[in-house]
């Protein structure tokens, strides 16, 4: 594979880790796509960029950056020219001088979806229940029980800093709109796939599709890798 081929580079959200990928790894692997999943400390917004930053150091020639949910904001602070195409799956996608918090809770919740507050570490932790009801409800049981047992909590630090321009602004941009989420309101997805003026693509699909439905996820990614290659033979 020629260095100026496209990689992907996936970025998992809070309450994750890079395992929830997994179904998304092997087919681009086994189509020759170089493809990494970033680990994300989840300790500060900094912290967090800083880590996408290295893993992006890492890899060759152009990138489709891919973020689920809170890994939104994170793709959008990235300043790496490697970056030539967004992928938001269910993503919080953050403008100029807003927080994740400010996008997270610009609507009502969904009726299911979890309390949050720190723990008396400072912690955001996943309640257990939540996972099969709003995190992940198309999920088997095998996958809730992988996610809740690998669930990283994140630090109020990170949806509480507001953002710089974002790169969404300066580079293509792919939405996968998840119709049924419970976690991420599906009016307030539209709002930010629309103010972005990104490729939208909507499906009936929870949370994680990444895990419940990682063709339709796919098929968002080789459409902008092609974009990406085709803009890169010109």
């Amino acid at each position: 594979m020629s260095s100026n081929d496209v990689s992907v580079v996936l970025v998992h959200g809070a309450w994750a880790d890079g395992s929830s990928w997994a179904k998304i790894i092997r087919p681009l692997a086994a189509d020759s796509i170089a493809v990494s999943a970033a680990p994300l400390p989840l300790t500060s917004f900094q912290d967090d960029v800083a880590a996408l930053d290295r893993a992006l150091e890492r890899v060759q020639g152009p990138v489709v950056l891919t973020g689920h949910a809170y890994a939104g904001a994170v793709i959008g602070a990235t300043r790496s020219e490697k970056v030539r195409g967004l992928v938001y799956v269910a993503a919080l996608a953050p403008d100029e001088g807003e927080t994740v918090a400010d996008v997270f809770y610009r609507t009502d919740p969904h009726p299911l979806a979890p309390k949050l507050a720190p723990d008396e570490h400072g912690l955001i932790y996943l309640p257990d229940t939540a996972f099969g009801a709003a995190f992940a409800q198309n999920a088997t049981a095998e996958e809730l029980a992988v996610l809740a047992a690998v669930q990283r909590p994140i630090s109020p630090a990170c949806i509480t800093v507001a953002v710089k321009r974002p790169l969404w602004k300066d580079r293509p941009s792919w939405f996968l709109v998840a119709e049924q989420d419970r976690m991420i309101v599906q009016a307030t997805q539209r709002f930010m796939a629309e103010r972005m003026k990104a490729r939208s693509h909507s499906h009936a699909v929870d949370h994680m599709p990444i895990v419940t439905a990682p063709a339709v996820v796919l098929d968002v990614l080789r459409d902008a890798i092609a974009t990406v290659r085709a803009s890169n033979r010109e």
